[in-house]
């Protein structure tokens, strides 16, 4: 599927992310920005952590006898932890005023050395504030000043904030939770993703349109219009077509003169001299020539390609209106439209403009082949492979079409948890790299299922198959490097993979997302966020771009947490 890079092939190389979490075959820690390569133990529970119901107040709530909060008993203490219960039997009744009350003249009368208790009864009479957001908040920092590591508190905190829209601080508190309870609660886990991505997308809402638009590698843009049969734009110029100094010695009369900025832009394209592209595109559009459709589709194409859905959609709806263009045009423009679309999670409006491409273009085999993808992505993995069998019997030859097809039965087939099938799969992987042994594409993906077999061996030999048909190809470094990790637990040979593949590309940013998440989990805090910082710089969509902040969020989260309560996760 056509977006500004390939959605199933989303480095080129048909790696889909959902993939990661099964390549490094552990569990995502949700938002978190973390990857854990390790079985973790639960913990013992920590003073005032509580794993059920957290709007209860802590300590007894037994009737406690008295014209006021505290018992007539003369120890200070004894008194508090008396007003204390008095204000628990309130709160349970739902007297809440009163609560608040007892808890006040407990945090009264108990002595300042009994500072687990005082840490309660401010924790307590946070609780019993309920809506009072800011006094919530003011009642468990003097709980948390007096006990850092009190998860009641913390967490309570932390959705106060959240009710205050301080999401930063919210995000401390609910990672200081999360790591006291080495990530075993859901509600914490959600908090912390629920609030990563609110500011994902609010900082990727006004970093990405104001961003400088940035051109992919020259690998990237050729691995994109590979996944095209039938795009006209991406077609080498014909001999007709080549400007006057470009002709043989035959004297063929040009079709078009030397100043068809659409020609220029073909020529810019076969030289790999991207960046003029757009521009002559424009000069074609601006002066009505004859390839103008051709020119709003490809601008459209390389404004996608640079991150700019603002300035591609209004090309694409042009060459989708014109009746009179060439409908192979119109088809690819709709392909490019729909996952555009797909890209801002806008399914069904995607799904309408393959459903139409298909509809007028019906012989169209790239309509099926990425319709195919994105049914992937929805889930629907029959009707995907039903289209890749539409792309298939329409061009016999594609072998991305056969690869794409082939990971879709296993994909079927391992979320089926049906070991025949999955075999079966296994097997029909072997027939694509035996008929099309020049396909990257059907090692690659036969390398993500063995890796989820755990067939580690075979996995990275079917990885050094690829390097050595695309040896540019960096997608194909960094996931031979998460092999390593997952396969060997060799971190070094990891990662070096992984640097190679920025050497190959520096503007690869799978690979510095990758880079980041494991520099997380060797708790080097800093150099992660330099590498999300990276990764965000080269984001080609606003989604992805929220989804990187949210990554870095999360590192500096921990980075906060460490310096004010000393808490960090274990590392690798």
């Amino acid at each position: 599927m056509a977006a500004s890079k390939p959605v199933e092939s989303q480095s080129g190389s048909g790696f889909p992310r959902w993939q990661l979490a099964l390549l490094v075959g552990t569990p995502i820690v949700l938002g978190v920005g973390a990857v854990y390569l390790w079985k973790r133990n639960k913990t013992k529970d920590t003073p005032g952590k509580s794993n059920g119901e957290r709007t209860t107040p802590e300590g007894s709530a037994n009737p406690v006898q008295g014209q006021g909060c505290s018992t007539n008993n003369t120890d200070p203490l004894d008194r508090a932890q008396g007003a204390k219960n008095k204000g628990n039997k309130y709160f349970k009744a739902g007297k809440y005023e009163q609560a608040i009350q007892c808890y006040t003249e407990a945090i009264g009368l108990c002595p300042r050395d009994n500072q687990t208790d005082l840490s309660t009864f401010y924790q307590n009479r946070a609780a019993a504030y309920e809506q009072q957001w800011t006094e919530v908040v003011q009642d468990c920092t003097q709980a948390v000043v007096i006990n850092p590591r009190y998860i009641k508190a913390l967490f309570r905190r932390a959705k106060a904030l959240e009710r205050l829209d301080n999401k930063k601080e919210c995000l401390e508190d609910v990672t200081a939770v999360c790591i006291l309870e080495a990530f075993q609660n859901q509600q914490s886990m959600l908090l912390a993703d629920k609030v990563l991505k609110l500011l994902g997308k609010e900082k990727a809402k006004d970093q990405y349109k104001n961003r400088d638009p940035l051109m992919p590698s020259p690998q990237f843009i050729k691995s994109y219009f590979s996944s095209f049969t039938d795009d006209i734009i991406s077609q080498p110029l014909q001999k007709g077509e080549k400007k006057d100094e470009d002709k043989d010695n035959e004297g063929e009369a040009a079709e078009v003169t030397e100043s068809s900025g659409y020609l220029k832009a073909k020529q810019y394209m076969e030289e790999e001299n991207y960046d003029k592209i757009i521009s002559e595109c424009t000069k074609e559009v601006e002066s009505g020539g004859k390839y103008t459709a051709e020119a709003l589709l490809l601008r459209a194409t390389f404004y996608l390609l640079i991150g700019n859905a603002t300035g591609a959609q209004p090309d694409l709806d042009r060459v989708i209106n014109m009746e009179d263009a060439n409908v192979k045009l119109r088809a690819n423009a709709l392909i490019k439209r729909g996952s555009m679309y797909m890209q801002q999670q806008q399914p069904m409006m995607s799904t309408q403009d393959f459903n139409m491409a298909a509809e007028i273009d019906t012989r169209n085999a790239d309509v099926y082949h990425h319709r195919g993808q994105l049914k992937i992505l929805l889930d629907q993995v029959e009707e995907a492979v039903r289209d890749f069998d539409e792309c298939i019997l329409l061009r016999p030859d594609s072998a991305l079409a056969q690869a794409q097809k082939g990971f879709a039965l296993y994909r079927q087939a391992y979320t089926g948890n049906s070991q025949s099938q999955v075999q079966t799969a296994m097997d029909g992987f072997e027939d694509i790299i035996r008929r099309f042994p020049k396909c990257a594409e059907g090692y690659a993906l036969y390398a993500q299922a063995l890796t989820d077999q755990q067939q580690f061996g075979k996995a990275d030999h079917m990885y050094n198959k690829c390097i050595y048909l695309e040896p540019d190809n960096a997608t194909t470094y960094v996931h031979k490097g998460l092999l390593q990790l997952q396969w060997k637990q060799d971190l070094d040979r990891g990662l070096d993979f992984i640097s190679r593949a920025i050497e190959i590309d520096n503007k690869c940013d799978f690979a510095y997302e990758t880079m980041g998440t494991i520099e997380v989990q060797r708790g080097n805090l800093e150099k992660a966020i330099d590498m999300f910082n990276k990764a965000i710089n080269l984001a080609k969509s606003e989604m992805e771009m929220a989804h990187l902040y949210s990554l870095c969020d999360a590192a500096y989260a921990q980075t906060e947490v460490a310096r004010k309560y000393g808490l960090k996760p274990p590392t690798l």
